[in-house]
């Protein structure tokens, strides 16, 4: 008799767990494999790949990091949306800040894009970007030139009330790159992509379509169009040369 109440016990248990647990699996398959948090330093930085949005729940005040791939002849763009609690539970307006590092934790200047805003305090939510200067295949040693590899986003409140601190957001982070090709290139080669120590196969920390060799550019065909034409308007230019010269010359 006891046994049979142990066992009904159990069922009940386990039918109560998995009633629980409905709602976050939903979730799951509706999120797909998008990150739904954020690391806290550079080396647990969540990896998100170009064009996903990744979202994570923190508290004001939190360092929050992603990183994503850049290949040479791309121009980044990241994009984040802080969407902030209650007007009612805020004390004072917020400022938030986003920044983009490289591989080598070198901090990249944005060309344009709301880096920073401050967000009032009846704001509901604060959006930001940040459009780098175009990946280039190699640069000089002492240069700060974005080179390809992985690179980092970190997301936190720079000015920030002192009774608001841990109070709950949501974060959404989004990356995009438009391809510059010919453009941005430059003669040479990087010898490899600025990536973490470990590789991961499939993941972020390389596109899926590999590395580019950082040689071909489309500048290789407007050269060679360039050339023909050049060679063109020579032979043109030697024909009328030689109609319009006086005879026996």
């Amino acid at each position: 008799m006891r046994t049979k109440r142990l066992l009904a016990a159990t069922g009940l248990l386990t039918l109560a767990a998995l009633l629980t647990s409905g709602p976050a699996l939903a979730a799951s398959a509706e999120d797909g494999d998008k990150p739904a948090d954020a690391g806290t330093s550079f080396r647990t930085a969540t990896e998100i790949a170009q064009g996903d949005k990744a979202t994570a729940s923190a508290s004001t005040g939190d360092y929050l990091y992603w990183s994503f791939p850049a290949d040479a002849g791309q121009r980044p763009t990241v994009e984040a949306t802080v969407k902030l609690p209650d007007a009612a539970s805020r004390h004072a307006d917020t400022r938030w800040r986003i920044d983009v590092y490289d591989g080598l934790r070198r901090r990249q200047s944005c060309m344009y894009g709301m880096q920073a805003r401050t967000a009032p305090k009846d704001a509901s939510s604060v959006d930001l970007a940040c459009t780098l200067r175009p990946v280039r295949a190699w640069s000089e040693p002492w240069a700060n030139d974005p080179l390809p590899g992985t690179y980092y986003v970190r997301l936190t409140a720079t000015g920030v009330d002192t009774a608001d601190l841990g109070t709950p957001v949501t974060a959404e982070v989004k990356t995009t790159s438009k391809d510059i090709g010919g453009a941005a290139a430059v003669d040479g080669t990087l010898g490899s992509p600025l990536v973490p120590g470990k590789r991961v196969e499939l993941s972020s920390t390389e596109p899926e379509d590999g590395w580019s060799s950082g040689w071909w550019t489309d500048r290789w065909v407007w050269t060679g169009i360039g050339g023909v034409l050049a060679a063109l308007a020579g032979v043109g230019g030697y024909t009328l040369t030689s109609r319009n010269s006086p005879s026996g010359v």
